[in-house]
């Protein structure tokens, strides 16, 4: 059986990461999100893989070529314009012959969920098989509805209360019928081709669509900024410590604390996983790397530094006596001396987020700062907690940011002086 992965969209919830790179290839643990569902779909059993792309796709097949470094055989297929799942999953037909597996490319899955839904088809035979997954917030999430096994209806993000709990899953196994229902699918009221409205065409004709239940443990959205600490924390703790860097003497490691070739780590630093830590970066001296952080290749993090929960990209660097807790730092940040990310509202409530221009509460009582790519900060700035920095914008020193800024400004501090003779 083949594979069908879509990795067409752009991510516009994760900005302003995804202003450089598809949300796909942000990394987790040290790999990027696709790598980690790829290898899900090597381990599952499945070699041929068809990744559908779109948006920035061209980053993707340079990333991952051929697949052969993984051990697959990777090809393409380019969506020529975003106009909904049921037109990218459509660009596959010449790739498959038989049923195949569709996967949505920024899910965290492990191989035994992929094996679950396979196994389950296999032995039914229906006309599609699909995953269901138990949710804590339905109106998030495409529901589903069950007599038994077998899918009734598919409602797409209910505004009142959910018939079930139970999530659209974003697996399933397809026989080759589906690409005829999809010929068939209108347009949706969000002006988008919708693989649900096609699912819906099947259940209208009484054919089979059958769902397996599978853990939330083993499968999760990446959708949202801090829906990337889970996925990190749940990479950084399933993954093998090794130390292949250089650990000089009074340096301090941890648990599972993972240290890449040409690294160093400096005298006096305090590494408590699990952690990872990407090839030449230099770490200290003196600084306290706390549990599930993820840095990067040449990442610098100066003396007397504490870094918590966070992702730092490549090439970043992080001035001395700074701080920077739950966060996203992007690629090429420099922050100077004494920036300090607050990651806890003074009112111990959750914290909220901007989001595609509406305000979302994260549900996270510690939640700092993302921030895209290139910034800077001059020494002594702060930022407040949930707060978004576009690409290449500069915050001056001693600034306070507590609200969004956007790419490619400059904020900066007016004070006023006032100098006077000494009596």
């Amino acid at each position: 059986m083949k594979a069908v992965v879509l990795a067409a969209g752009e991510g516009i919830r994760l900005c302003p990461l995804t202003l450089t790179r598809p949300k796909h290839l942000i990394p987790v643990g040290g790999k990027p999100l696709l790598e980690h569902l790829l290898t899900s779909v090597k381990t599952a059993g499945l070699k041929e893989v068809l990744i559908v792309v779109h948006y920035m796709g061209e980053k993707i097949q340079s990333f991952f070529g051929d697949g052969s470094k993984l051990g697959l055989q990777i090809k393409y297929a380019f969506q020529k314009e975003m106009r909904g799942t049921a037109d990218a999953i459509g660009t596959a037909e010449p790739f498959v012959e038989d049923d195949f597996l569709l996967i949505y490319g920024d899910l965290q899955i492990s191989p035994n969920a992929i094996k679950q839904v396979l196994n389950s088809h296999l032995k039914e035979k229906p006309t599609v098989t699909m995953a269901v997954v138990p949710v804590k917030q339905p109106k998030n999430y495409g529901i589903v509805k069950l007599d038994g096994s077998r899918v009734t209806e598919i409602f797409e993000k209910p505004t009142k209360d959910a018939a079930t709990n139970l999530a659209n899953g974003g697996i399933y196994v397809f026989s080759t019928e589906i690409f005829q229902k999809i010929r068939q699918t209108d347009i949706s009221s969000r002006g988008e081709l919708e693989i649900t409205d096609s699912l819906r065409l099947l259940l209208n004709e009484k054919q089979p669509v059958i769902a397996v239940p599978i853990s939330g443990e083993e499968w999760l959205d990446v959708g949202r900024p801090w829906d990337l600490f889970e996925a990190n924390e749940r990479v950084l703790s399933q993954t093998e410590p090794v130390v292949e860097g250089e650990i000089e003497d009074g340096a301090h490691l941890i648990g599972q604390v993972s240290i890449a070739r040409s690294s160093r780590i400096r005298s006096g630093a305090y590494i408590r996983g699990p952690v990872f830590i990407g090839e030449d970066s230099d770490i200290g001296p003196n600084c306290y790397i706390r549990p599930h952080t993820s840095i990067g290749k040449r990442v610098r993090i100066g003396n007397a530094c504490e870094i918590k929960n966070s992702i730092i990209l490549d090439e970043t660097q992080i001035g001395h006596l700074s701080y920077v807790g739950d966060s996203v730092i992007g690629e090429e940040c420099n922050l100077g001396a004494g920036t300090i990310v607050a990651n806890y509202r003074l009112d111990g409530k959750t914290v909220k987020m901007m989001v595609k221009d509406e305000v979302v509460d994260s549900g996270r009582t510690k939640l700092g700062v993302i921030l895209g790519d290139g910034v800077k900060t001059g020494i002594n700035s702060v930022f407040m907690p949930g707060v978004k920095v576009g690409r290449d914008s500069w915050i001056g020193p001693n600034v306070m940011v507590y609200r969004d800024v956007p790419s490619n400004t400059r904020v900066l501090l007016k004070q006023e002086i006032e100098q006077k003779e000494k009596n």
